[in-house]
C-alpha cells in the first residue's frame, strides 16, 4: 500500500471486492491540493460538488473548504480545525491531525483537474450501479401504481438526466468563442439557398421574416378553430422533412444540410387522420374525397403514388392522448438518439398534461411551456407548439387576434421566442352574409369574399430575434394547404400560387 493510502486506516468496505467504484487517494490528493493552495478549488468547482466524493468526511471537509473559500477566507488544516472538531467521522480517522497530513502528502496541484474528473467519473459509475438496482427492486415489485411502462419512462429520464450532467454548466466563455459561433451561423445562412439562418419552412414570406426555423426556439403558433393551425402545422412539417438532406455539417459532424427529420405530436387527431392530411396536400385530392372514397381512378393512383414518395420522408407521429410533459421530453429524446430529430411539432399546447396534480391550470401550463422550452434548448432544436385562443376575440369587431388572446398567456408568451396568429378573414366574412333582398350589401360582401378568397394572414405577434408584422400566405381549403401567395407585381413564372 503506498503512503497516500496509508492516511486512512484500512477499512472492510474499502477493500471488499464487492465495494462500489471510488478512489480513496484521489479525493485525498484533491483536498490536499486545496488546503494547501485555495486557488486550485476555482479548476474544479465546476466539475464536482460535495455529493461525488465517496468518502463521507471528504464530503464534510469540501463543503466547509468551499464555503470559506467563497466568503474569499482561508480555508487550510488549521481554519478547518475549529469546525470539525466534534466531527465523529474525522475522529475516526484520527482526528484533525488528518486535515494536516491530507495537506502535507498532496503532492502537485498540477494534475487537480484530472483528479477531480476521475472523481467525477466514478461518482457516475456509483450513480449507475444504483439506479440499476433501483430499476431491478422496482421491476421485482409487483405493484399495481406502478406499471412497467411507467417504469420504462422513468429509468429513461433518470439515466438521460445521468448522462446530461455537467454539459449545462458550461460556464463563461470567451468573446472569441461566441463571435466565432456567430460568425459560423452567419456563414451557414449564406452558404444556404435562400440565405436562411434556420431550417427553411418551405413558405417564402413567412422565411423572410423569420430566417427559417432556429435552433433552441420556442415557437407558438396560435389561433381559433377552423382557423388552420394544424394544416399549417403539417404543412411546415412535410415541407421540412420532404427537403431533408443529409450530409458533412461546416463543424465536421453528420447531420441535416437541408430540411431535417419532424417529430409529430398529435393529441387531437389519429396518426392516420394526420397522414390523410399530409396526403391530401401532396396529391392535391380533396381531403373530403379521402374521407369518402369518392375518387376516380386517376385521383386513387395520384393518391397511392404520393403515399409511395412520402415513405422516405423523416416524419414521425405519436398520437398518444393526454401525454404528460415529462414523458413528451422522454420520447423526443429517444427519436433523437434513434433517428435523429430536428423539428418538434406539439399539437396541441393545451392537450399536454403537467407532471404534478396542481389544481391551478395557469401554473400546470406554466410548467408546461417552460417544460418545452427546456426540450428546445437541451435538444438544441426548433419546437413548435400550437395553441387555442380565448373566445375573446369573437367579441371584437377586428377578428385579427393578440398576444392578450393566449389562454393563459402569461407564461406563453413569457416562455416562447416566437408567438404567430393565424387568421383567415374569409372565414368570418362568409358568416356575415347578409340578406339576398339586400343587393347593395350583397354586392359589397361578394366583393370582400373575392378579396379574402383563398387568402389568410400569419400575424407575427412576439419575435425575440427579429420584426414583427404580418405574412400573407394562399390556402386551400379542400386540400388544407397553405402556400405563398403570389403578389401583384409578380408573374406566374416568377412566383406561383399553390
Amino acid at each position: 500500500m503506498n503512503e497516500i493510502a496509508k492516511l486512512t486506516p484500512a477499512r472492510a468496505e474499502i477493500d471488499s471486492p464487492a465495494s462500489l467504484p471510488h478512489s480513496i487517494e484521489a479525493e485525498q490528493q484533491l483536498l490536499g491540493a486545496i488546503l494547501t493552495n485555495n486557488d486550485v478549488y476555482d479548476r474544479v468547482a465546476s466539475i464536482i460538488s460535495s455529493k461525488h466524493f465517496h468518502e463521507p468526511v471528504h464530503a464534510r471537509i469540501w463543503e466547509i473548504a468551499a464555503a470559506r473559500i467563497a466568503r474569499n477566507q482561508l480555508a487550510s488544516p488549521v481554519t478547518l480545525k475549529a469546525f470539525m472538531e466534534e466531527d465523529a467521522g474525522l475522529n475516526e480517522l484520527g482526528g484533525p491531525a488528518y486535515l494536516a497530513r491530507l495537506a502535507g502528502t498532496a503532492i502537485s496541484a498540477f494534475a487537480v483537474r484530472d483528479y477531480a474528473q476521475m472523481i467525477y467519473d466514478l461518482a457516475i459509475r456509483r450513480e449507475l450501479i444504483a439506479l440499476g438496482r433501483d430499476i431491478s427492486a422496482k421491476a421485482a415489485s409487483v405493484d399495481i401504481a406502478s406499471e412497467p411502462a411507467q417504469q420504462i419512462v422513468e429509468a429513461e429520464q433518470h439515466l438521460y438526466k445521468l448522462s446530461e450532467q455537467g454539459k449545462a454548466e458550461s460556464g463563461f466563455q470567451s468573446f472569441l468563442k461566441a463571435v466565432t459561433e456567430a460568425v459560423n451561423v452567419a456563414n451557414a445562412a449564406y452558404q444556404r439557398d435562400g440565405g436562411l439562418a434556420g431550417i427553411s419552412t418551405g413558405l417564402v414570406d413567412m422565411d423572410a421574416k423569420l430566417g427559417g426555423l432556429h435552433k433552441s426556439d420556442l415557437l407558438i403558433l396560435a389561433g381559433r378553430p377552423s382557423m388552420g393551425k394544424t394544416s399549417l402545422a403539417t404543412n411546415i412539417a412535410f415541407n421540412v422533412a420532404k427537403a431533408y438532406k443529409r450530409g458533412r455539417l461546416p463543424d465536421g459532424t453528420e447531420g441535416a444540410i437541408s430540411g431535417g427529420v419532424v417529430g409529430f405530436y398529435s393529441l387531437e387527431m389519429s396518426a392516420e387522420q394526420l397522414a390523410g392530411r399530409i396526403l391530401a396536400e401532396a396529391s392535391e385530392i380533396s381531403s373530403h374525397k379521402i374521407r369518402q372514397g369518392d375518387m376516380t381512378e386517376s385521383e386513387f393512383r395520384r393518391f397511392v403514388d404520393a403515399a409511395k414518395a412520402l415513405e422516405a420522408c423523416p416524419l414521425y407521429i405519436d398520437d398518444t392522448p393526454a401525454l404528460p410533459i415529462s414523458q413528451l421530453a422522454a420520447r423526443a429524446r429517444r427519436l433523437k438518439r434513434t433517428h435523429g430529430l430536428d423539428v418538434l411539432i406539439i399539437d396541441y399546447l393545451q392537450l399536454v398534461r403537467g407532471t404534478g396534480r396542481s389544481e391551478n391550470r395557469v401554473n400546470e401550463i406554466s410548467e408546461i411551456t417552460m417544460g418545452m422550452k427546456a426540450i428546445a434548448k437541451e435538444l438544441n432544436i426548433p419546437v413548435i407548439a400550437l395553441s387555442q385562443l380565448s373566445r375573446q376575440v369573437e367579441s371584437r369587431e377586428d377578428k385579427r387576434p393578440q398576444l392578450s388572446d393566449l389562454r393563459e398567456s402569461g407564461s406563453i408568451e413569457q416562455d416562447a421566442d416566437v408567438v404567430m396568429f393565424v387568421y383567415r378573414g374569409e372565414y368570418y366574412k362568409e358568416r356575415e352574409k347578409p340578406d339576398e333582398n339586400n343587393i347593395e350589401a350583397t354586392a359589397k360582401w361578394i366583393e370582400d369574399m373575392e378579396r379574402l378568397h383563398g387568402k389568410a394572414e400569419v400575424i407575427i405577434g412576439k419575435q425575440r430575434h427579429g420584426p414583427i408584422g404580418t405574412v400573407e400566405l394562399a390556402f386551400e381549403a379542400q386540400f388544407t394547404r397553405f402556400g405563398n401567395l403570389a403578389k401583384a407585381w409578380q408573374t406566374p413564372e416568377s412566383e406561383p400560387a399553390y
